[in-house]
């Protein structure tokens, strides 16, 4: 049977919440985590946020009052570790609260990927290997905006927090073990930086490989289009695709609409583009791409071929050898597609600077094709 879920404090005053922080000694490693909702909006809905301590417990209500600035002198000070599994989302999630994140930053997950169990491993397997605990994971769609929460929605959510405690204190003891407490804190504090650049991708074409062959002036193009739907997703709280979805975007770009109504009728069906939107978006097709938006335009990067490809097959083996070497799993080394790049461009990508330049950057840059 899954354990029962210890009491929590229910939080939905700032007062109390300040208290609750309040009480904790200077060294404490709170836990953290959140429940948040996504389905029809571009920005998470923060729902619930929960705290642990050494036996102490909160289910903190966002609804009810601004959490912001009472979390921040605390959990945003630079002395405060804070302990979040898989913490991507939520940091994204509290942004509006937290803008730089927590103070130190602890990922189990990305621990757990250093300490040699895995990458990627999610936290009901870290309880069940470091705790011994099977968890329940029957509330994980759950309504989190309804109020009043169930009782089993209280007690999933608590339980999320229960064990981080546990989990850090041996994952810190691991790493230190193997030498790799710098290399974990470096990687959790590009997650932070990653979370807190809430303006976007200022290069969202790079990611359409498919566009990787046309013409310059269509992938400006093309970048003009994505900036644009990311700025208009942003300020509607839309989702990306119901504004405008990939494959229509790059028809866009290679074949922009003559008229008005040429676009209405390719853009049928986008949920979120309503008659200003298509108007803006005409308006913002019709300019030619101009010399300065083609010199500010990073090209996309193509798929290896020929010699190039050679070469990815080549460092992909010594990725492979060096994670083998350092007990690494190589997705955490180096992602093939950080490496497909690399091969194509010949640029030193920015995912690999920090304590990875140091294992890689002689072998790998001796392997580019000449």
């Amino acid at each position: 049977m899954p354990p029962a879920a210890p009491a929590a404090e229910w939080i939905d005053q700032r007062h109390a919440l300040e208290r609750w922080l309040a009480e904790l000694p200077s060294a404490a490693s709170p836990g953290l985590d959140t429940e948040f909702m996504r389905r029809n909006t571009f920005h998470p809905q923060l729902a619930l946020l929960q705290l642990g301590w050494d036996g102490r417990y909160a289910l903190v209500d966002p609804l009810a009052f601004d959490i912001g600035d009472a979390l921040r002198p605390r959990l945003g000070a630079t002395n405060t570790v804070v302990v979040m599994h898989s913490a991507g989302e939520d940091l994204e999630t509290l942004a509006p609260f937290l803008p730089e994140g927590p103070g130190t930053l602890f990922d189990t997950q990305i621990a757990a990927a250093f300490a040699g169990m895995g990458l990627g491993m999610s936290y009901r397997a870290l309880v069940a290997e470091l705790a011994g605990v099977e968890l329940d994971k029957g509330e994980t769609r759950s309504d989190w905006m309804q109020r009043p929460l169930t009782e089993s929605q209280c007690s999933y959510a608590t339980l999320d927090v229960v064990y981080l405690d546990t989990i850090h204190a041996q994952l810190a003891e691991r790493l230190q073990q193997r030498d790799r407490t710098a290399w974990h804190a470096e990687d959790c504090e590009r997650l932070k930086q990653r979370a807190s650049h809430r303006d976007g991708d200022p290069q969202p074409q790079r990611g359409s490989r498919g566009a990787a062959e046309w013409p310059r002036t269509q992938q400006a193009l093309l970048r003009r289009i994505l900036l644009w739907r990311d700025r208009s997703a942003r300020t509607l709280d839309r989702p990306r695709p119901w504004l405008l979805e990939d494959a229509l975007a790059m028809s866009l770009a290679q074949q922009p609409p003559a008229s008005l109504a040429e676009l209405d009728q390719r853009s049928r069906g986008q949920r979120a583009l309503r008659s200003p939107q298509r108007a803006e978006l005409f308006e913002l097709l019709a300019p030619p791409v101009s010399d300065e938006e083609l010199a500010s335009t990073a090209s996309i990067p193509a798929v290896p071929q020929g010699e190039a490809k050679k070469a990815l097959g080549a460092m992909k083996q010594r990725i492979d050898q060096r994670a083998t070497e350092l007990d690494l799993p190589p997705g955490l080394l180096c992602p093939r597609k950080v490496l497909e790049e690399y091969v194509v461009t010949a640029e030193w990508p920015d995912f690999l600077d920090g304590w990875r330049r140091s294992v890689l950057h002689d072998e790998l840059s001796a392997l580019l094709p000449g």
